[in-house]
């Protein structure tokens, strides 16, 4: 569902607390009145859902994001490290080397590092797009970022439990 018909701060899934992890809010600040809302939500959030070992940092830019969450892996034992970033479309394609260079980046960490590494970077194609989803109308991307951060966190304390509960051989 586009999110122009979803309110983007409703929890999809059932979140329990997360009272235990430690997670890392990486900001660029490019876009400032729009990154400072969607960091403020996402911060909120996790706080709301117990979380309170908590590194925030800010990046120039969302070119940025990539190499400040490996830095952040690199250095502390992190659960989750959420991105937040806003890309608005310009005149020329700038917007989408840059999109895609960032999404990239942080799926690989993600995939490499085995620990989840949210992709909370609005594309809007203009400013009130980009208001709208960051607190406005469609409710704060950075809401939903944590939401999707809490959920990766508890999947992956589920699938080391199921681990543990082996038995026997061939399972």
């Amino acid at each position: 569902m586009a999110s122009k018909d979803k309110n983007l701060s409703i929890p999809t899934t059932n979140l329990k607390s997360i009272d235990k992890a430690k997670i890392a809010v990486v900001t660029s600040s490019w876009n400032d009145d729009i990154t400072g809302p969607l960091r403020d939500a996402c911060v909120a959030e996790l706080k709301k859902y117990g979380c309170t070992d908590l590194i925030s940092v800010s990046v120039p830019g969302a070119f940025e994001l990539p190499v400040a969450a490996k830095m952040l892996l690199a250095n502390h034992r992190l659960d989750a490290v959420i991105c937040l970033g806003c890309v608005i479309k310009g005149e020329t394609k700038h917007d989408e080397y840059i999109s895609n260079a960032v999404a990239q980046g942080l799926m690989t960490l993600g995939v490499m590092s085995g620990k989840p590494v949210i992709f909370g970077v609005l594309t809007p194609n203009n400013h009130e797009q980009a208001l709208d989803r960051a607190g406005g109308k469609h409710g704060n991307k950075g809401t939903e970022a944590a939401h999707t951060a809490i959920a990766m966190i508890h999947l992956g304390s589920e699938i080391k439990l199921a681990e543990k509960q082996k038995i026997g051989f061939g399972q």
